[in-house]
């Protein structure tokens, strides 16, 4: 309000605050990242915690970075020393290691030689994994949004036609820029929770057994995808995909949200996953 104000004293107007709020995310998104932490958090939506309350901090507004976030926990639970949450809704691994998704820079430009912990999950915008349930469940319910989205969207492509090779590829360049970056960090990769029950689907998810089927099976590619190229890499994998089974978006304890149109955060962690997440990060670091 204050800068509508400032605005409108101006003689801006509306067109101002598009300008002048344009130039705000973009100084932002271009904001140096704080280097060198102890503990470096990158990755998508996932890790960033889409939903679970306020934006972190000093965080850019189009990452949708919250306080509760997987990382965030984590931070809390381990008492580091210094943290940089890099994670950013919406990211792809091209992105964590070039940048360019909304003007924000590579993800990886906050790690140091001095970092000692590094966390990574990222991969399913890549393959077009939960942004193609989200499209599914939208185009089922119909309304002014599932008409749009089935105007627009082509459908959800077979696993044979998504780029789980150039995935592979991306992931091994990413970890190896880490450990060069940060030659003794501590590389935890953590693949993304099980959204989807291996039995019926529930109404809840927004989806039919058909659909179900074939997301399934793109969630445990992009699975299999991410641990072999933390192998490949000598990082530590932290396997959520594994540790969440039973806790679905169609269980009684979820750790993922199902098809939730009114509340948003569809498809993404509960606050008890992300929290799950970070316990189960610490325990593998502890070994």
């Amino acid at each position: 309000m204050r800068l509508r104000r400032i605005l409108k004293w101006l003689g801006l107007g509306g067109a101002g605050t598009i300008l002048v709020g344009g130039g705000l995310l973009a100084w932002q998104a271009r904001t140096p990242p704080v280097t060198n932490a102890y503990y470096v958090a990158l990755g998508s939506s996932y890790a960033a915690g889409l939903g679970l309350g306020p934006r972190a901090p000093g965080s850019p507004i189009v990452s949708q970075r919250t306080i509760n976030g997987y990382p965030q926990h984590l931070a809390r639970l381990l008492s580091v020393p210094s943290f940089t949450d890099m994670s950013s809704s919406g990211s792809t691994v091209r992105h964590v290691l070039h940048g360019g998704q909304m003007l924000l820079g590579p993800q990886i430009d906050a790690l140091g030689p001095d970092t000692r912990l590094v966390t990574l999950t990222a991969g399913g915008n890549d393959v077009g994994y939960v942004g193609d349930l989200i499209a599914i469940a939208y185009s089922n319910r119909g309304g002014v949004i599932g008409g749009v989205v089935g105007a627009f969207w082509r459908g959800a492509k077979p696993i044979s036609k998504r780029p789980f090779d150039d995935l592979a590829m991306t992931l091994r360049e990413t970890l190896h820029e880490i450990q060069r970056r940060s030659p003794q960090a501590r590389i935890i990769v953590v693949t993304y929770p099980t959204i989807l029950p291996d039995g019926p689907i529930c109404a809840s998810a927004g989806i039919t057994e058909a659909q179900a089927a074939l997301m399934r099976g793109v969630g445990v590619k992009l699975a299999a995808t991410t641990r072999e190229a933390a192998a490949a890499a000598g990082a530590t994998v932290v396997d959520m995909a594994l540790l969440s089974k039973g806790h679905d978006a169609c269980s009684t304890d979820p750790w993922i949200n199902g098809f939730r149109p009114a509340a948003g955060a569809d498809f993404h962690p509960t606050l008890a996953g992300a929290r799950a997440t970070a316990e189960a990060i610490a325990k593998a670091i502890a070994v």
